[in-house]
């Protein structure tokens, strides 16, 4: 029997990888590019299993508001610096911390197993587990939300520090563990800001450095570290906090 449609917002190298995952299971994969029609396409494929959101973070918000109604009650995001209040309005997504790199012309490197949550969070992870990468469901929002907050945690912290030490993660908690919670500490005012919770800080930090332990040569600054800093700088403004730290290093590196 034919298994229902996937539909796949964005086919760039993190929606292909999910892409194959959804074909090996046998779902029919529907692209929608930046080109293309979603209403079109809704009507089309008005009853797909999942609705894959694949576009890059400063994307997200401008593809949500053009997805049709009858796609909303069954949206799958993957982001990162993702929170709930970016699918407010939406319904209950359902939303994968994607722990695994992708870059053009090589495989899929997974660094730890990735988190699913959502209504939808087993096909998600069967469709990911038939191509060999390791995830784990989720089975309430608190655990969802402190694993969203611990991937805006690497990702911020790895990044932003990474514009003033450069190197991989790994040395990056070798040789400046100081500075590296300097940073951390920042990063999780920022979140807690913008979510209104506490978070056990020791608790991200170890989670944190087992990813970093899941591939030490990770590079720690990519190259969207400056955009990266510059929106954290932009929301601690909104918020009225201040983030000396990160402030110093966008100094440095000439980031308004």
């Amino acid at each position: 029997m034919l298994k229902p449609p996937v539909v796949l917002v964005g086919v760039g190298e993190m929606g292909g990888v999910f892409a194959r995952g959804f074909l090996r299971l046998g779902h029919p994969v529907y692209p929608v590019t930046r080109h293309m029609s979603m209403e079109e396409m809704a009507r089309e494929v008005a009853d797909p299993a999942l609705v894959m959101v694949a576009v890059a973070e400063a994307d997200l918000k401008p593809v949500l508001h053009r997805i049709p109604p009858a796609w909303r009650d069954r949206l799958g995001l993957l982001q990162n610096e993702l929170l709930p209040e970016d699918w407010r309005g939406f319904g209950t997504p359902t939303v994968i911390s994607v722990w695994f790199e992708k870059k053009k012309g090589m495989d899929a490197k997974v660094i730890i197993p990735s988190p699913v949550h959502g209504p939808r969070a087993a096909i998600v992870a069967e469709a990911l587990g038939s191509i060999d990468i390791p995830t784990h469901i989720l089975t309430s929002e608190d655990d969802l939300l402190f694993e969203l907050v611990l991937k805006n945690l690497y990702i911020l912290t790895t990044n932003i520090a990474g514009l003033r030490t450069g190197g991989t993660v790994g040395e990056l908690w070798f040789e400046h563990p100081v500075f590296t919670r300097e940073v951390a500490n920042e990063v999780i005012d920022l979140q807690e800001a913008l979510t209104g919770q506490t978070f056990d800080r020791e608790r991200l930090i170890q989670a944190m450095l087992t990813a970093f332990e899941g591939d030490p040569e990770h590079r720690c600054m990519g190259r969207s570290a400056p955009q990266r800093l510059k929106r954290a700088l932009k929301h601690a403004e909104e918020q009225g906090l201040a983030l000396p730290t990160l402030t110093q290093i966008a100094v440095e590196h000439r980031i308004d």
